[in-house]
């Protein structure tokens, strides 16, 4: 499965990410995919390889790319518990430069930059996304409702910009809730919020699951959380997206 390193124009400049696309067939459905909060690194090149494998072209930006090309920060092989404060205390200032103002200017430049690849069909995108990706993913499908056709989000904070948010989506959405994150009372509120904005969606928490739980290289890693996200991302992009 190819993966290209590519350059995107930006508002601000270029951002360095990465695509992966089956070496097959000419044009394929594109899923723009978000990064957790510790960025571009090989277990993202894994899940991208893994998604493009099912007939995508899969782009993964560097979302600090303006502190730098990825990564941004060095990160060990395995993120354990004894690491994170460290790493947290050189992600938490990148993270929160990275405004509303910021994602939405990208979202913008990444979907723009999607409609010029030869590689990528014409149709409707589908934006997934891990932690604060997931948070960026819904933002970006909110922003683009006749463009993005799907989204997914995972242990994401979904509902920190509140329920207008909501409202502007058209996608079909799933949000996969890592056990640790989410009370079955917070639950309802969420899913009470998308059903007044009248979003098509799946909301649900994956048993057994702490935040990051997607995340091979940490110790939230759950395989079968892992495998429960591609039970319901894989199907959620074949009804609305047509591989080739």
């Amino acid at each position: 499965m190819p993966i290209t390193t590519l350059q995107i124009p930006t508002a601000d400049g270029q951002a360095d990410a990465f695509a992966a696309f089956p070496d097959h067939g000419e044009r394929h459905p594109a899923v723009l995919m978000y990064a957790d909060g510790f960025g571009i690194r090989p277990v993202l090149r894994e899940l991208a390889r893994e998604l493009a494998g099912h007939g995508y072209y899969v782009l993964v930006p560097n979302l600090f790319y303006r502190h730098g090309p990825a990564p941004v920060i060095e990160l060990p092989e395995h993120i354990g518990e004894e690491a994170r404060p460290a790493v947290f205390a050189q992600l938490m200032p990148l993270i929160e430069a990275h405004t509303i103002e910021r994602v939405l200017s990208d979202a913008d430049a990444y979907l723009r930059f999607l409609t010029t690849r030869p590689e990528v069909d014409a149709g409707t995108v589908a934006v997934t996304g891990y932690c604060i990706g997931g948070l960026l993913a819904m933002r970006t499908a909110a922003a683009h409702p006749g463009q993005v056709a799907a989204v997914a989000a995972f242990h994401g904070p979904v509902g920190a910009d509140g329920p207008g948010l909501f409202s502007k989506l058209t996608a079909q959405v799933h949000l996969g809730h890592a056990e640790g994150d989410m009370t079955p009372e917070a639950l309802g509120e969420l899913n009470r919020a998308l059903d007044a904005a009248g979003v098509s969606y799946t909301s649900e928490v994956y048993p057994g699951t702490i935040h990051g739980f997607t995340m091979s290289d940490t110790d939230a890693f759950s395989a079968p959380g892992l495998k429960r996200h591609w039970d319901r991302l894989l199907p959620l992009l074949d009804r609305t997206l047509a591989t080739s």
